[in-house]
């Protein structure tokens, strides 16, 4: 980019929510599947060979076949988000990286700057940054959820409690689970719009931006709400120095801030 004659500022590149959502669903559909075969088979054993109400004397047949029947699903779900992990991450870091460069084109050209981009070795690095790092989170989903629901059952057990007692518990962490796909769709969206935004703005020659706070969580970081508000200029290549670190808007957990590129000017 060619510097103008003063410097200029152009609006936020935002994450999409339409990704977002696409994301989210997929993730939902994958836990509720989970969850359903969970629910159903550990009914089942607990039916097969129902353990005693006093933990103490629980037969040791019916602790053997929940066992089993935790060590099979484990396995299976375990494998089936392991296989389908790639594609699903591929085609969110496919779509929110698309939405990035669509919306910096916009806001760019907005401001009167016309840009086409091209695949480069940076934005790929970005790109496989985005997807490995959504590769291992959707991995994670079903092991977190397993864990606590196991957990469940063996609460279940010594606390002598019956069946409904177990298919809330399992309900539970089933929300849970749901809670943090919600978690990951809209954190990885964010970031992916972040990382994105940032290797293509220093390919343009751009160094630096203004903070700004997105104005939104209900917790939000009382230094990440100062930088908005005292405007704080950064640079690209190093980030902001909050919280005791070096930072860039959107990429820390939960955060929803963005920033204004400064296109630099002949004065500047």
């Amino acid at each position: 980019m060619r510097p103008t004659p003063k410097p200029k500022t152009v609006d936020p590149v935002r994450g999409n929510a339409g990704v977002e959502a696409a994301y989210r669903k997929r993730l939902d559909r994958l836990i509720a599947e989970m969850n359903a075969s969970t629910a159903y088979w550990l009914k089942a054993a607990w039916r097969e060979t129902p353990p005693t109400h006093l933990a103490q004397d629980a037969s040791a047949s019916a602790m053997l076949n929940l066992q089993r029947t935790m060590a099979r699903l484990g396995k299976k779900w375990l494998k089936r988000f392991d296989d389908l992990a790639p594609d699903v991450a591929a085609a969110f870091a496919k779509a929110a990286t698309g939405h990035a460069e669509r919306a910096m084109m916009s806001v760019l050209d907005k401001a009167g700057f016309t840009v086409k981009f091209r695949p480069t070795a940076a934005s790929m690095e970005g790109y496989r940054a985005v997807l490995g790092e959504n590769v291992q989170l959707i991995k994670s989903i079903p092991a977190e959820y397993l864990a606590d629901v196991q957990q469940q059952v063996w609460a279940s057990v010594r606390a002598g409690g019956d069946l409904a007692t177990l298919s809330d518990g399992i309900e539970a962490k089933y929300g849970i689970a749901r809670r943090r796909a919600e978690f990951i769709a809209r954190d990885q969206n964010n970031k992916a719009t972040a990382v994105v935004e940032n290797v293509r703005r220093q390919q343009l020659g751009i160094t630096e931006a203004i903070w700004v706070h997105s104005g939104g969580g209900k917790e939000p970081r009382p230094e990440h709400v100062k930088a908005g508000a005292d405007k704080l200029r950064f640079s690209l290549d190093k980030g902001a120095y909050l919280e005791g670190k070096w930072t860039l808007p959107g990429v820390e957990p939960n955060c929803r801030c963005t920033s204004r590129s400064i296109i630099p000017g002949l004065e500047d």
